[in-house]
């Protein structure tokens, strides 16, 4: 056995370092994350100074219990996760658990951190081993202790008085407010009309245009025509002014240089990976992860391609910048390099966590060369970064841009610009991608002719065109990323998860790339926005990410900022639960009257998704109500969309045995309904517009569904059914699974009951398609309570019962002492 064993987070890594320490180093992974808060109320303690309620994460259990086996042989233990907050909590915690088993007695603890998996890194790491550092623990503790207290003191409020199942982030939720207020705003705004004029020159030697810059004496500007008729009157006079021709009246010519970017941040490559690549943020991580983890590279075996992926620091170490000089000197020649390095300034201001930028563990690894041994999207990404680490050591770029003023007569002015590359310098490898182009950039690779003051230049044309202003852009993924870190909300590893818990909860969907909020993701803002504004206000979450960090540099001690947090936030909780009214928190909105009936017509978020409704529950007939059409806002509905909603249900006509055929939208979806019997439409087909032949065939399809659903069925109840995951049992209360050594159709009544009886009892998942329970009718429709019918079996065969009963108790033994175990295991990981 060796003796030093050291730990990382991850088995692909454990991998690739194992190789470099030899047999005196035994490497495991801990698989993440090992020990979490309880998942219950009260996991941190406020009234015991925030005391934190550990225990071991049941999928790491087996982790765990590999690294307390190999600790009680090893001499030493090298505690190597990741080198941010979350990495050292990791290692405090995988301390914590050891040391509650009594294993670090007698033995040394070392912390050992690297940003780059090669041998000199690891190697040099180990022998330079530290201590961990409470400081980034108490950071990550702070953070853990705060997303909990939000959320489950937050979440339930959701659920009384918005909707059920809701949930609310410290961070996510102005993320969530970020995108519903740009929403807003693109609804509020107004196009305003606009018109541009442009000359089209027909120069001896090349044609080209020139925009209007000066009308009648004054510099032209955007909203200056806004309209056809004011447009066409100094069209018209531009063109008679002109007779022909535009008088260069001046040339000026300007030299400029542009600086490459900076070297990659965690921020900065998600940016540029979706905007290059179509990349989403956790695509882009976990690719990264790869890359940095190690890729087998022919005979140089595993190496780690790319330095440690989360990071907001943009400096690189000597070493690697007098390796890319190198590279830059043999690859694109002694030109290409400028006489002295760049350097760029690290934006954190944690200097614990101020590592590296991200950039390739070695610059001779080019991206033509690793090619054969990456898959398509490692490809991609690994290039984008070595591209970008080359780019940020090479010379400026020198471009030469022209500007010449035609004058048309009439005291007006139009300007042509073009600009050429002079020098491509960095240009020549990587060009950073823009959300919005510079407007000095707009006339990039445009070449002017020769031209000289006092010149005439043939005009063919002056045009006006017509324009509209348009509203701010949704959110794209790179862009939310580049909010994100302007407003200082989240830090480099959270925001992949950010964007990934909108989507999971439907807060957000993405509609071609970008964010739109949903009618719940925009309740759910509004509330917050309304009645807990100071925890979803930009400058607060940004004072607090500033506040965990100087407790990351030991600047500031973590049980105070939880107690300056979470007193006037829980009284704030307490006070919200019991004062705001729930038709204000789900949104209802009033569009109108009904002209049928004279009522009020109003749209609301209910428990199943937004619906409209006719009526007020005060009025003497019930209320009207109908769910909203897939691509419905109740945003943005109007009267009559919502009117159009309440044709349904509606009746297609007569089935064969005289009742009705009728269509209409449930929980479920849309449906047709003959009877009793339900058939969903296909996505292909509208509820408003489904004629009764289309209707007649889904229900005969759902006819033959259910005829070849019953396998076998014993009369009593209990039925051995086909399912979507194939032949299952049922007595309408439990399911069970049949054994793959059985033929459903040769099952006896007696073995079905044995196989229900030893079937775990699942939670029913809330109502049927208009809220009633669901498994409470067997398939024929009966309604016969068939857990009496199983019992009144059992009674039947009750010496086989026991035998069976006997025999499951005898094997379930080591079962529960295996439990007992388990929970001895983890009542000595809690930390009080």
């Amino acid at each position: 056995m060796a003796k030093n064993l050291l730990i990382v987070e991850s088995p692909a890594k454990a991998k690739t370092i194992n190789k470099y320490l030899g047999k005196d180093f035994h490497v495991l992974a801990s698989y993440g994350h090992v020990r979490d808060l309880v998942p219950k109320e009260g996991a941190v303690d406020t009234a015991r100074g925030f005391a934190m309620n550990y225990e071991v994460i049941d999928r790491n259990e087996k982790h765990v219990d590999a690294i307390a086996k190999a600790a009680a042989k090893a001499e030493a233990l090298y505690l190597a996760t990741d080198l941010d907050r979350e990495g050292e909590a990791i290692s405090w915690h995988i301390a914590e658990i050891l040391k509650a088993r009594g294993l670090l007695e007698g033995r040394a603890l070392h912390r050992v951190v690297f940003s780059e998996i090669t041998p000199r890194a690891i190697k040099d790491a180990v022998a330079h081993p530290r201590a961990l550092s409470m400081d980034l623990v108490n950071a990550q503790q702070a953070r853990r202790a705060l997303d909990y207290l939000v959320g489950f003191n937050l979440s339930p409020v959701l659920w009384r008085k918005v909707q059920r199942g809701l949930s609310a982030g410290r961070v996510q939720s102005p993320a969530l407010r970020m995108i519903v207020e740009r929403e807003e705003e693109i609804e509020a705004f107004k196009a305003r009309e606009y018109w541009t004029v442009e000359a089209d020159c027909a120069h001896p030697d090349q044609r080209f245009s020139a925009r209007l810059l000066r009308l009648r004496g004054k510099k032209f500007e955007q909203f200056d025509l806004t309209n056809e008729a004011d447009a066409e009157a100094a069209r018209s006079a531009l063109e008679k002014a002109a007779q022909g021709r535009l008088m260069v009246a001046n040339i000026e010519s300007k030299e400029r240089k542009r600086r490459p970017a900076p070297p990659f941040t965690t921020s900065t490559l998600q940016q540029e990976a979706a905007r290059k690549l179509g990349f989403t943020t956790s695509r882009t991580m976990k690719i990264a992860q790869g890359l940095y983890e190690g890729v087998s590279i022919g005979d140089e075996g595993v190496v780690g391609l790319i330095t440690y992926m989360r990071t907001d620091a943009v400096h690189l170490s000597a070493e690697a910048i007098a390796e890319m000089r190198e590279v830059i000197v043999k690859d694109f020649g002694a030109k290409a390099l400028p006489e002295t390095p760049h350097f760029y300034r690290n934006k954190s201001k944690n200097a614990q966590e101020a590592h590296e930028a991200i950039r390739p563990t070695t610059a001779l690894h080019r991206p033509r060369d690793v090619a054969p041994y990456l898959n398509d999207e490692q490809r991609k990404l690994y290039e984008l970064i070595w591209k970008r680490a080359i780019a940020c050591q090479m010379q400026h770029a020198t471009l030469n841009t022209v500007s010449v003023d035609l004058d048309p007569g009439m005291d007006s002015m139009f300007r042509a610009s073009g600009t050429t590359v002079v020098d491509p310098g960095f240009l020549a490898v990587y060009e950073e991608g823009r959300d919005a182009k510079p407007t000095e950039d707009e006339d990039e690779g445009r070449k002017l002719p020769k031209m000289e003051i006092g010149e005439a230049v043939p005009l063919l044309a002056v045009a006006a065109d017509q324009h509209f202003t348009e509203p701010p852009p949704r959110y794209s993924e790179a862009s939310l990323v580049k909010a994100l870190e302007e407003y200082g909300i989240g830090r480099p590893s959270t925001y992949a998860s950010i964007i990934q818990v909108l989507l999971n909860r439907e807060y957000v969907i993405l509609d071609s790339r970008r964010f739109k909020p949903t009618d719940v993701g925009r309740a759910v803002a509004k509330f917050l926005s309304g009645h807990f504004t100071q925890y979803v206000d930009y400058d607060f979450t940004a004072k607090l990410e500033d506040e965990l960090d100087a407790v990351s540099r030991g600047e500031e001690d973590w049980v105070p900022l939880l107690e300056k947090f979470w007193k006037p936030f829980k009284a704030q909780v307490d006070d919200k639960s019991e004062t705001v009214d729930r038709s204000e928190a789900t949104g209802a909105r009033e569009l109108g009257t009904d002209p049928k009936s004279g009522k009020p017509v109003q749209v609301r978020l209910g428990r199943y998704g937004p619906f409209a409704q006719i009526g007020t529950k005060d009025d003497e007939d019930k209320p009207k109500f109908a769910s909203l059409r897939t691509g419905q806002s109740m945003h943005t509905i109007t009267l009559e969309e919502a009117l159009e909603l309440f044709k349904l249900p509606r009746t297609l006509g007569k089935g064969e045995d005289g009742e009705d055929i009728t269509v209409g939208v449930g929980r479920f979806g849309p449906f047709v309904k003959h009877g009793s019997t339900y058939a969903s439409l296909k996505p292909e087909d509208d509820p408003y517009t489904i004629e009764l032949e289309r209707a007649l065939l889904l229900m005969r399809e759902k006819a033959e569904l259910i005829a070849n659903r019953i396998i076998k069925d014993f009369g009593n109840g209990i039925q051995v059914l086909n399912g979507r995951y194939g032949p299952y049992i049922s007595d309408g209360e439990k399911n069970a699974r049949i054994p793959k050594d059985k033929e459903p159709r040769e099952l006896t009544e007696a073995e079905c009951v044995e196989l229900l009886a030893a079937a775990p009892v699942r939670p029913k998942r809330g109502g049927g398609r208009f809220g009633k329970g669901r498994g409470a009718k067997n398939a024929k429709g009966d309604a016969k309570p068939a857990a009496a019918a199983a019992k009144k079996v059992a009674a039947k065969k009750a010496p086989a019962k026991k035998s069976v009963a006997k025999k499951s108790a005898a094997k379930k033994a080591p079962a529960t002492k295996k439990a007992a175990k388990k929970a001895v295991k983890k009542k000595a990981a809690t930390k009080a």
